[in-house]
């Protein structure tokens, strides 16, 4: 994280989101302040909170896009829940500290990984020692006399060879592995009954020696096992719970989409779970400790950024104790066609580069020219204003209108394909005259 300055913040997001610039910097400049802050002197930095962010507009306009390449592009515990998955405690379904929760076992897990990778070397060479123990064993102390300890050492080395060069990855072996099937088990707290995930063969590893067994597998998958097997038992686990807490503690981001749906309505109903989720968010959003399997943690300087329509509602019609946990927000601009045309080839993964790629795939040369573009544009602009504005979500549900045909009769038929104007008005012409009718 501390490489990423906002400006490289900013333009990695350019490759995959169009327009929404103050977004993407509001978002870029939280993000360095979280490196800033661990620069400080830790008695100032204790008192610096992050400001935490809603980031309000239309669907489809690139709110929950910013979060998921966020998470692509951050090495730091990072994690991206729906608000309408949680309620409020005594009802049925999540509670909301399972969010702290989720994010330490991110958080461990991402340390696990970097550790793993780590010792990736010694692993592999001792995985393969292991390996070579199970195709020709190690008989070498056995040995009654240096002669027969020489020709010993020559089968090993020779079957060395062949591994290395995987003329032995067909071949089976028996390999002894723990029995690692699992048991869930539900957990009753003081939050109620959640599901943690727990392992009935960890508990009883404590109290008794794990089952092994015997598996059949090729070396190649073999190889794979004791690899995995040969790193866990090379990595500090213990000390990767501890990292992985304070790196959730300190470095944590927390994208919380679909925040609007929890403002509750006036009346009962789910409604009252809802204004329950929001009343229950406050502590989390604010700082408390929560009790995880691996300890406690404490969620005062975790980075909440929190996404929504407002169709329905305004950030304005959250709990006020709510809204002040929250006190940078953005409003995302609605699309337009020009918008949308640049979102058809800008991006790096644009849709008509995926197109032209899926049937690329069965020998189909798709070609967009620039007024095809700009026709697809405007048709989805058309049906977003007579139908729902769902953004650019529109263009996928065009896009796959238009090329259906030839998505269907490929790979029979691999004629080059050239979409522009005159193309476009003949695949849609029955749906953009027909107010109300969409692309199927």
């Amino acid at each position: 994280m501390e490489s990423l300055t906002p400006r490289q913040v900013v333009s990695y997001l350019d490759r995959y989101v169009v327009g929404q610039a103050a977004a993407k910097r509001a978002v870029a400049v939280a993000i360095r302040n979280r490196y800033r802050r661990q620069q400080l002197d830790p008695d100032l930095a204790r008192d610096i909170l992050p400001k935490n962010i809603i980031l309000a507009g239309p669907t489809g306009v690139g709110k929950t896009e910013i979060g998921r390449r966020m998470a692509d592009l951050l090495h730091a515990p990072f994690l991206k829940v729906e608000a309408t998955k949680y309620t409020e405690v005594g009802y049925y379904g999540r509670d909301v500290e399972t969010i702290a929760r989720d994010l330490v076992e991110n958080a461990i897990q991402l340390v696990k990984r970097e550790a793993r990778e780590s010792v990736v070397e010694r692993a592999k060479e001792a995985a393969e020692e292991k390996l070579l123990d199970v195709l020709v064993g190690d008989d070498a102390e056995y040995a009654i006399d240096d002669e027969e300890r020489a020709a010993v050492g020559r089968r090993r080395e020779e079957a060395r060879v062949r591994l290395r060069d995987r003329e032995l990855d067909d071949e089976r072996v028996l390999l002894t592995m723990e029995d690692r099937s699992t048991t869930s088990m539900e957990v009753f707290s003081a939050a109620g009954v959640e599901q943690m995930g727990m392992d009935m063969q960890g508990f009883l590893d404590r109290v008794a020696p794990p089952k092994m067994v015997d598996r059949g597998l090729t070396v190649a998958r073999a190889r794979h096992v004791l690899e995995v097997r040969e790193a866990e038992n090379l990595i500090d686990h213990d000390d990767c719970v501890r990292e992985g807490i304070h790196r959730a503690e300190h470095f944590g981001i927390v994208f919380l989409d679909e925040l609007d749906k929890v403002v509750a309505a006036e009346g009962a109903g789910p409604d009252v779970s809802r204004g329950g989720v929001q009343r229950d968010l406050l502590p989390l959003v604010e700082g408390c400790t929560i009790q995880t399997r691996y300890g406690p943690m404490s969620t005062q300087h975790v980075l909440f950024m929190a996404a929504g329509a407002f169709h329905h509602a305004r950030p304005e019609d959250l709990m006020p104790e709510l809204q002040g946990r929250f006190p940078l927000r953005v409003t995302l601009d609605p699309l337009d066609a020009g918008d949308f045309s640049r979102i058809l080839t800008e991006p790096e993964h644009a849709l008509t580069k995926q197109y032209r790629a899926l049937l690329g795939t069965d020998g189909v040369e798709l070609t967009f020219q620039p007024d095809g573009i700009e026709e697809i544009a405007a048709l989805a602009q058309r049906l977003n204003i007579d139908q729902a504005n769902i953004g650019a979500r529109r263009l996928h549900m065009v896009l796959e209108r238009l090329l259906e045909p030839v998505s269907f009769a490929a790979p029979e038929e691999s004629a080059p394909v050239v979409v522009d104007a005159a193309y476009v008005l003949r695949r849609v012409e029955a749906i953009s005259a027909q107010q109300g009718t969409s692309p199927r």
